[in-house]
């Protein structure tokens, strides 16, 4: 379970989150939604401990995120290219990461060989390096690195951006079976709603920093989104 209690951010007097009280379940698919300066990356840039909070904490599995390095053994997460080596080719940066998840080069190479479709020939065996492959290739690497070393808990920050149509529903593949093992946490946040409202089982929406929606995705999960934005 991931526990978020008295979390705010400040950065001067302006406030960016502010999220009293948010629990999320060990299993849940989880969406985070709303317009640019909402706080959705700032709340998984605090989750990751890239930023400290102002007042409050998050909880990963028990461990208090900013306190503890134990809890990074089981969270997986792509932001955005900084996460990324540029001058390592995808199949260096995937043994590296592979390397600090325990898995050896066959652990690897039979990990990455079940994305052939999603990297649609354009990442494996291209002799090119991360910083010379374009966006959408480049976030391709960054969500299965995450996905390695079987963690419990996986963070994307607007995974479907800059990806054509078939690599989305195909992505949208790899979260749905994600989503079905009950020991896994995907937390997503994305500015398309119908992507997001078709994987994640939960959504929140966040307005200048707070929560003002907690839904749990239905048939009418896409129509009132669309009509709170609409607004």
């Amino acid at each position: 379970m991931i526990q978020t209690t008295q979390l705010s951010k400040k950065y001067g007097p302006t406030e960016v989150l502010n999220i009293h009280s948010l629990e999320i379940p060990t299993g849940q698919s989880f969406g985070l939604v709303g317009n640019n300066g909402a706080g959705k990356t700032t709340f998984f840039n605090i989750l990751l401990d890239l930023v400290r909070p102002t007042t409050g904490a998050i909880i990963n599995h028990d461990l208090q995120v900013n306190t503890s390095e134990d809890w990074k053994n089981f969270t997986g997460s792509f932001i955005d290219e900084s996460f990324l080596i540029g001058y390592l080719t995808p199949e260096e940066y995937f043994e590296f990461v592979g390397d600090l998840r325990g898995m050896n080069k066959a652990d690897v190479d039979s990990f990455i060989v079940k994305f052939d479709e999603f990297f649609n020939g354009e990442i494996i065996g291209r002799k090119k390096y991360l910083r010379d492959l374009s966006k959408g290739n480049q976030k391709k690497v960054g969500i299965i690195a995450a996905m390695m070393g079987n963690p419990k808990v996986i963070i994307l920050d607007e995974p479907f951006a800059n990806l054509d149509p078939t690599t989305q529903i195909r992505l949208k593949k790899i979260i749905k079976e994600l989503s079905e093992n009950n020991q896994i946490t995907v937390l997503i946040s994305s500015h398309d709603l119908t992507h997001i409202t078709e994987v994640c089982e939960r959504i929140v929406v966040l307005e200048k920093g707070n929560l003002v929606k907690d839904i749990q995705t239905s048939a009418e999960t896409l129509q009132e989104l669309e009509s709170y934005f609409a607004v």
